[in-house]
């Protein structure tokens, strides 16, 4: 991706679009929309027209766009889902659908159909999932037959069914994955192509805002322009190059959400009183419901801004940092919806009513671990990967990284990084455990491990973003939400959970599926370094305190 834009123009954006959604999307005109299952198209069409422009964030500069970095994509797309997850999904279909064309078309096709989306504001939708598939896309039973005449190919015939459509209903274009002889390739279908027809908007759990539906291929003839890139047998490597840009939108998405959801719970507990004292003043609300939620969700926004930064780096989305993606959406999304769970119980019996809101945002956040992979695929995604590199580098990839943060820590002893380090010398303990016990054989050990290998690398990705706070040297464009020392109290509070989560639930899998001799789950304790995580413990409460001081902004 581009550098993007400087720091005034994102807070410029970001600004407009508060200003937007404060005078357009107000509480009132989103509880409706959601009572009744409706889209608010006009709404969305003036998103992407003068008044707003949203689209050019996403689109290049020489298509007409602004041609935003991934990192203002993410600064912005948390902006949305901070409003309504729907309404931010149905910006996000566009620009999900526009990837294939972004990264595998012509000129020619970018040139066209990019500056569609820019200057016109078409709506675009991203045709691969299908009922029988689901995430496996190389499972496809969508077809394009070629037309053919004189020995050339002229156009395709494309026919099939897609399920779960973002945009199914609303769309101008769709970007449609279906089988060639050559293999799965990416075609352009336009709404209103003989043949091509949507079903009824799914009645969906969350996100009643965005449309979502079936489509409908019969014979539908498209031009071989239309066939993305020109070439059969690209579409999985186009789609496949673009998850890891495409699931940091996702976990901005759990980011957003996670905290309109807290941001209606902390106001809420400075005015209501309990036992002579407000709730913001009592341990078992701050400490329980609120900072934990607040340390995970921060710890999933270092992960997204340190993949963010590193494909803006490569100047383009070759899909190096897949893996990175999913890491970054697995736990944002998990983030937001817990951040969500313990905001409906913040509020108690107002938070279970339509009216507060935050059982709206419980009920959306849901689907940011289903969507762009669930939870299970990237876990699956996580593990697969860094088991790779461990069998790669014989045990060292994670011996390495923690060093890194032993140096870190010898540096910036305030924020978090020694636990993060026996964090990562654990993981990488688990691993060898699991490659000499064969444990991952045992599926469902390999996607724990995968779940542990995201919190440990969160924590090692908290300390350094806390570590840049307090030097000054973050990102310009980052959220300044919190202040270095807060953030610093945030990493240590999160390095504790992630190291002892590590610790001791691998001490679990890996006892669980018989990696461990009999009488030798001790050692395998100390191998963990369960002791010294369970020392580093001390000083919780006190940073749960300054934590929740910052929060309410009084003097701890």
């Amino acid at each position: 991706m581009a550098v993007g834009l400087d720091k005034d123009s994102l807070e410029s954006v970001l600004s407009s679009l508060k200003e937007f959604a404060h005078r357009e999307l107000s509480d009132e005109k989103l509880l409706a929309w959601d009572r009744t299952d409706e889209v608010p198209l006009d709404v969305i069409r003036r998103m992407y027209g003068a008044e707003l422009g949203i689209q050019l964030l996403f689109v290049p500069a020489e298509h007409s766009g602004l041609g935003g970095s991934t990192f203002d994509v993410y600064r912005t797309c948390e902006a949305l889902a901070h409003v309504d997850l729907g309404v931010a999904t149905s910006v996000l279909a566009t620009f999900l659908g526009s990837d294939p064309i972004s990264v595998g078309g012509t000129p020619e096709q970018k040139a066209k159909w990019l500056t569609k989306i820019a200057e016109e504001g078409a709506l675009v939708a991203y045709g691969a999932t299908e009922p029988s598939a689901g995430s496996d896309l190389g499972a496809l039973r969508t077809t394009a037959t070629r037309v053919e005449q004189d020995g050339k190919i002229v156009g395709y015939r494309i026919s099939g069914s897609k399920q779960w459509i973002s945009n199914g209903n609303i769309a101008d274009f769709y970007t449609i994955l279906a089988s060639t002889p050559a293999g799965p390739s990416w075609f352009v279908v336009e709404k209103g192509a003989e043949g091509f027809s949507s079903g009824k908007h799914e009645e969906k759990h969350g996100i009643r805002l965005s449309n979502t539906a079936p489509l409908t291929l019969e014979e539908v003839y498209v031009d071989a322009d239309r066939l993305i890139g020109g070439v059969e047998g690209q579409g999985l490597l186009q789609a496949q190059a673009v998850f890891g840009y495409t699931r940091v939108m996702v976990a901005s998405f759990g980011l957003g959400a996670g905290w309109g959801a807290l941001d209606r719970a902390i106001p809420y507990s400075m005015e209501r009183v309990q036992g002579g004292s407000k709730l913001s003043e009592k341990q078992g609300y701050t400490h329980k419901l609120i900072i934990p939620r607040v340390a995970q969700l921060e710890a999933g926004r270092s992960y997204v801004e340190e993949t963010a930064e590193n494909i803006d780096a490569t100047h383009g989305l070759q899909g190096q940092f897949n893996t990175e993606g999913a890491i970054a959406k697995y736990m944002s999304s998990e983030a937001g919806n817990a951040a969500a769970e313990a905001s409906i119980q913040a509020l108690g019996g107002y938070g279970y009513v339509h009216e507060y809101l935050v059982e709206k945002y419980k009920r959306d956040v849901r689907i940011t671990t289903i969507y762009e992979g669930t939870s299970e695929i990237l876990e699956m995604t996580i593990a697969r990967d860094r088991w790779q590199l461990h069998l790669k580098t014989r045990g060292r990839y994670y011996a390495d990284r923690a060093k890194e943060l032993d140096a870190l820590h010898a540096k910036s002893p305030q924020v978090g990084a020694a636990l993060a380090a026996s964090a990562l010398r654990a993981m990488g303990e688990l691993l060898e455990r699991s490659r000499v016990g064969r444990l991952t054989r045992h599926q469902h050990v390999l996607l724990r491990l995968g779940e542990l290998i995201a919190w440990a690398e969160c924590a090692g990705s908290f300390a350094k973003r806390a570590a840049g706070a307090a030097a000054g040297t973050l990102n310009p464009k980052t959220d300044r939400r919190f202040d270095a020392p807060t953030l610093a109290a945030l990493s240590r509070i999160f390095a504790r959970e992630a190291a002892l989560k590590v610790a001791t639930e691998g001490v679990r899998w890996i006892v669980g599926a018989g990696g461990v001799q009999d009488g030798l789950v001790g050692p395998l304790g100390a191998a963990l370094e369960l002791e010294a995580i369970h020392r580093g413990q001390l000083g919780l409460i006190e940073d749960l305190d300054q934590v929740r001081d910052a929060i309410y902004g009084r003097a701890g």
